[in-house]
């Protein structure tokens, strides 16, 4: 029943996004796939007992036999606001953001690009354990953050650093993070690349796939409870989208009606596995008028069309408490993690391609050079001191020693329980006897 109420929702198209764009955010309900077939002949019945009136779906009865094509609908098209010349191809669809604002999206995106390559570097060399970067993806995450308020709560999978940098978490705290050293807000207990901060409402990143997209929606259905006025983003992979805390967190935020945006950074490749062998429907956009979820696909090297998609997604959430799925088209430019080698799965050409002809960066570089907001002298020098401050918090991450192995066992209970303590003292005894073997002098004391 909530889900049929939502579908019978009125469409009022607002600013941020034109009508054209808006449709592409499809209303769920009874005009979905059954109704849409164009050979379909349905009879006219005068009498209400005639009618369908199964609790389960909003239909009408046919009399041919006949079953529903996934092809009865063509792809969902991709919403942009720039080609890759960075020029505007819509004037009306122009955000007309700020210059401060596009300078901080520029910047955010090409100091996440430095940090990348100096902490991949530095994984290569053996002085952290472990990196994923975030290389072609850092117009999903700037965009869609620039698009939300301060205070809204950000679920992640583990390629969203960029969502952070935005919010201007320090340097120093993402190479603490990586290096597991006394200033690392999770006391060095997770692995690189997971990062939380309770001050910009990031929650801790969590290695198993789609675990956050449940959660994610418990949060948003509390904020509804609270009357927070903010929305919950959940971030994850078309990978991720396959499994099954990704259907249960849809149907759970449809039918609830959670202000949630949900955002799938679909950067073809889960792992080796390509799209094409993840799925053989339309992607991820199509899965949300299935569940009762309005839904767009957005060029997410576009990072403008992603603001705007995201700016809208936020706004109706909010107002009229329900999710919204926004699928960025991208490309994974670099390797799973390091610990991949995506050489085995794709050519380098087609790496290429993307690295040289539709990188998010250059497409906003091309838009802030065309407006007079940019220059070269301007890039040699941003890149020299990008490059120095990721350079000095590097440094300084390496020079600190890591947490003492005593913090393994606090911060669960209040008071520790003899299965503890008892571990505790078995450890303490072990490094004393054979504390030689170990580098304890990279250790706390």
């Amino acid at each position: 029943m909530a889900v049929a109420i939502a579908a019978a929702r009125v469409w009022r198209p607002n600013r941020g996004l034109s009508q054209a764009a808006l449709l592409l955010l499809w209303r769920p309900g009874a005009r979905g796939l059954a109704r849409s077939h164009p050979r379909r002949q349905q009879q006219q019945f005068s009498s209400l007992d005639d009618k369908p009136q199964f609790p389960g779906a909003s239909a009408e009865f046919i009399d041919k036999l006949e079953f529903i094509q996934p092809n009865v609908i063509s792809g969902i098209p991709i919403y942009r606001v720039m080609d890759r010349q960075g020029q505007i191809i819509n004037p009306s669809e122009d955000p007309h953001l700020p210059k401060e604002k596009v300078l901080k999206l520029y910047k955010s995106m090409t100091l996440l690009n430095t940090m990348d390559r100096i902490l991949y570097e530095s994984q290569r060399q053996g002085r952290i354990s472990f990196y994923m970067t975030n290389y072609g993806e850092e117009g999903t995450h700037v965009g869609s953050a620039a698009a939300l308020d301060n205070t809204d709560l950000v679920f992640g999978q583990y390629r969203e650093a960029g969502v952070l940098m935005y919010r201007d978490y320090p340097l120093e705290l993402f190479m603490a993070q990586c290096y597991g050293n006394i200033s690392d807000l999770g006391k060095g207990r997770q692995m690189p690349v997971h990062y939380g901060c309770k001050e910009r409402h990031f929650v801790t990143i969590s290695s198993p796939l789609a675990t956050q997209i449940p959660q994610a929606v418990g949060a948003a259905y509390a904020a509804k409870r609270a009357n927070a006025n903010r929305v919950v983003i959940c971030y994850f992979g078309e990978g991720a989208a396959s499994e099954g805390d990704a259907h249960a967190g849809f149907n759970f935020a449809a039918t609830l009606e959670c202000p949630i945006i949900f955002f799938c950074r679909n950067n073809g490749y889960a792992i080796s596995t390509p799209t094409s062998e993840q799925y053989r429907g339309d992607g991820i956009a199509a899965r949300g008028p299935g569940y009762g979820i309005m839904s767009i696909r957005v060029d997410g090297n576009d990072v403008f069309a992603v603001y705007n998609a995201t700016k809208e997604a936020r706004r109706r959430a909010v107002a009229e408490n329900q999710p919204f799925l926004i699928e960025a088209m991208t490309y994974r430019i670099g390797h799973h993690s390091t610990s991949d080698d995506s050489s085995a799965y794709r050519s380098v050409d087609e790496v290429n391609y993307w690295d040289k002809q539709d990188h998010p960066i250059s497409r906003l570089r091309h838009y802030l050079l065309s407006q007079g907001w940019w220059d070269e002298e301007q890039e040699k020098a941003w890149r020299k001191q990008s490059r120095k401050k990721v350079m000095e918090a590097f440094e300084q991450a390496e020079r600190k020693p890591k947490p003492n192995p005593n913090l393994l066992f606090s911060d669960v209970y209040q008071e520790m329980p003899a299965q503890l303590r008892k571990q505790q003292e078995s450890l303490a005894r072990h490094l004393q006897t054979y504390g030689e073997h170990y580098p304890l002098e990279h250790f706390d004391k």
